[in-house]
């Protein structure tokens, strides 16, 4: 009896082994490509340094930097680079895709706990009427066209999906607002706190809670065979995990926050705790099966607000996450991105449709019920394109629903690239449409030069270092004055660039109300860098009975002259005390700190409201403040005549009232027929930077230097004057005041230029010559403008009578 032959059973398909982590090295003829670390090693390298160079290029467009992220990723995805396959399958081979996206979802967990840190609950609970209606009426107008447009869709390319998830994933993809990408377009064109700002966040706050309450719905109703029964299951432990974040977790976090006191580092212990809190409460909710990103999320929220707690979870964690993992986040959602999908007429009228329905629901939306709650037409249509705003947030609805299987190749493309554009078209459609005036009342004294002498002195006195501070404080305490000159007030006031961190947007959204740098009334508003330049100034201020007020303006250096200007005109200053854009090295030369810092100077100087000085730092009476009864310094005033100058003495004169101070003022005559030009051409440069040859003096400023010289005669301060010949004479007269300490001169006084070629052409052609490199070591300089009305042609307050004069402290 022949035995049948045993059927063999086909083999299944081998799995490809998995990457080991790292490589014994090219010398063992091992490409470090193939395995894991190495691989990801060079993936975020390129992956950042990409996005970043992406970001350079949108900077001029002022747009935020989570555009060039977005589109590095669609460049690095099959939708560009990535059609090479040699490309894709060596950089990005399908084998490592699970180490990257693991990475990338671990960043995204924390970059969202940052997200929660950054929302405080106190504020959406005092969301007014308007902002709340706004919020309502932008969620659901655009829900509702989003589970329209989700008919078609599933009529055309999107086929056999589930219907439910699929109606709900559509809705939040249109009908969401990204709060972090919001809060920067309006940090960038300074709308924070204007009235649109302050509605916009109030709006996207709520919009952004509400949001994720629709997610987890449409996480609740998607996946694989989901019953009913399973999603009402997934809903009510999903609210029971709030409930015990809020009333377990909490209180926890409440006695750290408690325990770490301002002024004192945080225990490490605490920070180790958080994070690790963050990390398990994302375990339970992804195994309740709402996605742990929720978890992350709920405990930012949960977090105090309140001391330095948040802050310096911020500080310990946010450069690395937004940096460097949030990046590998946009590529991996790139890699899935294949716009070629998009093919034929039928998937560009979808695209347009989406586009259209998203930008019709938010924008007409919104202009709706802004007009219905009397916000002007302007203002709400600004509302309507800045609530359209999308970023990471889409994004991270969009993967999910791809990763459920609710949107296909297709349907996700197009979402993304509505995403993308819906975005781009934020910053400068609002820039068109949207221009708000500053308007201001106006005030008398705009210069230090003054007949009513008794009146306050107020200063603007700016710093973007701590270096400066000393030089700063002892310039202040040689400018007090005494007997019949009136109080000095100062306005301190720190310089910080606006970055992309989420904690500067955030700090810039603590100003007050009329869009002006905020006030440092409280320790906790600042880090603890900023702390101790606070405390130096409030500090000098108690000991030596000057009004000294400390302000931050956070903002893009290539507009904080806007900060700087609008802050003097309502702190009614008679001068801002700039720094220059240089500082000495310890052998003695000036080393530029950027071209931003000198364009932000020639900003000043050309929209000024007041009188501006330029602070040389050689270090003025030491490294250290010196005390009052200690003021020993030098102090020569350089007078050539016109408008600079005259400020300039007059500012000495000031100075030469404290009783440790040494004021010689030196006065450069020619002989008669010639002037200080000695046949040079001068130009004169307008605030709108047209030039013209000054062929002579006016006489009128030569009658106004004779009635203040006439008037300096009077009082008993040391003169001399200098009968010069040449640009040689002044030259050789200046280096031998090249051991004072401070020396004061006038910007613009009509003299031959000392030197060419200068960087430091805004100082004039004296004061670029006192900052030279080959001047001094010791002497510190300032060159000053006076206030000119006759060249404030394009003032960035207007000044109106019947407006109302600010109130002079914190509200």
């Amino acid at each position: 009896m022949a035995t049948p032959n045993p059927v063999t059973a086909a083999a299944p398909p081998a799995c490809p082994a998995p990457m080991k982590a790292t490589s014994n090295g090219a010398f063992h003829h091992e490409n470090p490509l193939d395995y894991a670390l190495p691989l990801l090693i060079v993936q975020i390298c390129i992956v950042v340094g990409f996005t970043r160079f992406l970001a350079f290029l949108c900077k001029p467009l002022r747009q935020p930097r989570v555009i060039a992220e977005i589109i590095g990723g669609l460049l690095l995805g099959p939708s560009a680079f990535g059609r090479n396959q040699k490309f894709l399958n060596t950089i990005f081979p399908k084998k490592s895709l699970t180490v990257l996206d693991t990475i990338a979802n671990v960043g995204l967990l924390f970059f969202l706990f940052l997200v929660g840190l950054e929302l405080d609950v106190r504020s959406i609970k005092r969301t007014g009427p308007k902002a709340l209606a706004i919020a309502v009426c932008g969620i659901t107008f655009p829900f509702l066209l989003g589970v329209g447009t989700s008919f078609v869709l599933r009529a055309t390319i999107s086929q056999g999906v589930q219907p439910l998830a699929f109606i709900v994933f559509m809705g939040v993809a249109l009908s969401i607002t990204a709060f972090p990408v919001l809060a920067r377009i309006l940090a960038e064109l300074k709308l924070l706190t204007t009235d649109v700002g302050s509605i916009a966040m109030s709006a996207a706050a709520v919009n952004d809670v509400a949001a994720w309450i629709l997610l987890a719905l449409a996480i609740a109703v998607s996946g694989d065979n989901t019953s009913p029964i399973i999603s009402l299951w997934v809903l009510l432990c999903g609210a029971g995990f709030i409930l015990f974040a809020v009333y377990g977790i909490r209180p926890l976090l409440v006695i750290m926050a408690k325990h770490s006191l301002s002024g004192e580092p945080v225990k490490e212990t605490y920070i180790c705790f958080t994070l690790t809190l963050v990390l398990a409460c994302s375990f339970l909710t992804d195994t309740i099966g709402i996605h742990a990103l929720f978890g992350a999320f709920v405990v930012g929220i949960i977090v105090p607000k309140d001391g330095p707690f948040a802050g310096v979870l911020i500080e310990k964690i946010e450069d690395l996450v937004s940096g460097i993992f949030l990046p590998l986040y946009f590529v991996s959602s790139g890699l899935k991105t294949n716009v070629a999908t998009i093919s034929g007429g039928t998937s560009w009228a979808l695209l347009a449709l989406v586009i259209f329905n998203a930008c019709f629901g938010k924008i007409v939306g919104t202009v709706v019920v802004s007009l219905s709650c009397k916000v002007p037409f302007r203002e709400s249509l600004a509302l309507g394109f800045l609530m359209n705003t999308k970023g990471l947030v889409e994004l991270i609805v969009l993967n999910i629903g791809k990763d459920r299987k609710v949107l296909n190749d297709q349907a996700f493309a197009i979402c993304v690239l509505m995403a993308l554009f819906t975005t781009f078209i934020t910053t400068p459609i609002v820039m068109a449409v949207y221009k708000p005036a500053r308007r201001g009342a106006p005030y008398k004294h705009k210069t230090i030069q003054r007949k009513d002498l008794d009146t306050e002195l107020r200063m603007l006195a700016c710093f973007h270092s701590t270096r400066s501070i000393p030089t700063l404080l002892n310039l202040i305490e040689s400018s007090r004055g005494t007997k019949k000159f009136g109080k000095l007030c100062i306005y301190a006031m720190h310089l910080m660039e606006l970055s992309e961190r989420s904690s500067a947007i955030t700090m810039a959204h603590k100003a007050r109300r009329n869009g002006l740098p905020f006030w440092n009334n409280k320790p906790d508003d600042a880090n603890a860098n900023n702390d101790h330049m606070i405390i130096a100034f409030q500090a000098y201020g108690k000991l030596n009975k000057v009004n000294v007020r400390p302000m931050t303006a956070i903002s893009d250096l290539a507009n904080i002259h806007v900060d700087i200007c609008t802050s003097a005109h309502q702190k009614r200053a008679a001068m801002i005390v700039l720094p220059f854009h240089k500082h000495q090295l310890v052998d003695g030369s000036m080393e530029s700190l950027g071209s931003s810092f000198r364009h932000m100077n020639e900003l000043v100087l050309s929209h000024a409201p007041c009188s501006v000085g330029i602070l040389v730092d050689r270090g003025l009476g030491g490294a250290s403040q010196v005390q009052a009864s200690d003021v020993s310094y030098n102090i020569v005033v350089l007078f050539f005549g016109g408008r600079d100058c005259r400020e300039a003495l007059s500012y000495g004169m000031r100075m030469a009232q404290h009783p440790g101070i040494s004021l010689t003022v030196v006065k450069f005559v020619t002989a008669p027929g010639k002037s200080l030009a000695f046949g040079a051409k001068l130009v004169a440069v307008s605030v709108d930077k047209q030039q013209k040859v000054v062929t002579e003096i006016d006489e009128n400023e030569k009658q106004l230097d004779e009635e203040l010289w006439n008037e300096f005669l009077g009082k008993s301060i040391k003169y001399e004057e200098r009968l010069v010949d040449s640009r040689n004479d002044i030259e050789a007269a200046l280096r031998e005041m090249s051991r004072s300490s401070l020396i004061l001169v006038g910007r613009m006084p009509s003299v031959a230029p000392l030197i060419y070629n200068s960087d430091s052409a805004q100082l004039g052609p004296v004061g670029s010559f006192l900052a030279s490199s080959e001047f001094s070591t010791t002497a510190s300089v300032v060159v000053i403008q006076q206030y000119n009305p006759a060249a404030d042609a394009h003032p960035l307050v207007m000044e109106e009578i019947d407006q109302l004069e600010e109130p002079d402290t914190p509200l």
